[in-house]
């Protein structure tokens, strides 16, 4: 059992500020709060989209389900959820436009390791100024619902296309969680601003997404079909994934509060400098060596170079 002393509201506020001080100073656009405890409804939609097996071959989605649902499991003692979001739109993009396409946030290095390293260096200053703090930090890596979280603490609404989308940066960030041992101000969820839009799910070619919104059959996703499945792509989706190669940004690219994305300003995302200029002959011949050099560090490499030439040949 774990004790929860209480501590003047001074001192939870001023706790807050040193921790939105130092996230923003690290690079961190939005930061909210939310008080760790354990997700009724959320695990009820979980178990709901498992059981229609909307995972396909992800079976790592059904595993330490009660985990995902209570953060005290992950961090004994956790007392709030941090959530923090780092950009990573640029308005870059590749030269040659009948090239295979490339999702915008695997441009760079990988952000598990870029983002993780900012979260551990804000844990060790929470240490030094506030004291000892008992916590883990998770970019993508854990049982955590990183969205449901996010929308719990006000960092923005999930949308028709079950993209996280903040009102004044869209949607092309990464989320990443701090579970800590801390008391500290609570933020609240906002309103959902999709309205009557549809734009997502009359633009997925495969459609992923429910007629309604908010629902993603993850199986049917050209992310997941490029990136998750490790066997033959199934022959009916030929033709359907618009020449994307790895990862896809279509439901992005048509939202329309993406217009108030801006240019990131991590130069770990900054492509390789051959990347946006290979044209769609280079990518037909491309060699292991040329993908290793073009993706040393990038989240690129977890489809290895036989599932991207898997990629490439299906969209022939």
């Amino acid at each position: 059992m774990y004790l929860v002393l209480m501590i003047p509201l001074t001192e939870i506020a001023k706790r807050s500020q040193i921790l939105r001080q130092h996230a923003k100073r690290l690079g961190f656009q939005s930061i909210g709060i939310s008080k760790a405890q354990k997700m009724e409804e959320e695990a009820k939609r979980l178990e709901a989209w498992l059981s229609k097996d909307y995972h396909g071959k992800m079976s790592y989605m059904g595993n330490h389900f009660d985990k995902r649902i209570d953060p005290t499991l992950l961090v004994p003692g956790a007392q709030s959820v941090v959530t923090l979001t780092y950009n990573y739109f640029t308005p870059d993009q590749q030269t040659d436009p009948s090239a295979p396409k490339i999702s915008m946030y695997a441009y760079g290095k990988d952000y598990h390791h870029v983002i993780k390293a900012k979260m551990r260096e804000l844990i060790s200053i929470l240490q030094e100024e506030i004291g000892e703090i008992n916590g883990r930090c998770f970019v993508d890596s854990a049982p955590v619902l990183e969205r449901d979280w996010a929308k719990r603490s006000g960092v923005g609404w999930i949308g028709k296309n079950t993209m996280l989308i903040h009102p004044k940066q869209g949607s092309y960030f990464f989320l990443a969680e701090l579970i800590i041992d801390l008391q500290l101000q609570y933020d609240y969820p906002i309103k959902d601003y999709c309205g009557t839009c549809r734009r997502c799910i009359d633009a997925c070619p495969t459609q992923a997404i429910s007629e309604d919104g908010y629902y993603m059959d993850g199986s049917k996703c050209i992310s997941y079909f490029t990136i998750e499945l490790k066997e033959e792509i199934p022959k009916e989706y030929k033709g359907k994934f618009d020449n994307w190669m790895f990862g896809c940004d279509i439901c992005q690219q048509v939202c329309p509060w993406n217009r108030f994305s801006q240019q990131h300003q991590e130069s770990d995302f900054s492509p390789h400098p051959d990347l946006l200029d290979m044209s769609k002959k280079d990518w037909e011949e491309i060699s292991e060596d040329v993908f290793k050099k073009l993706f040393k560090g990038s989240a690129v490499k977890r489809t290895k170079f036989s599932g991207l030439k898997r990629n490439i040949d299906f969209l022939k």
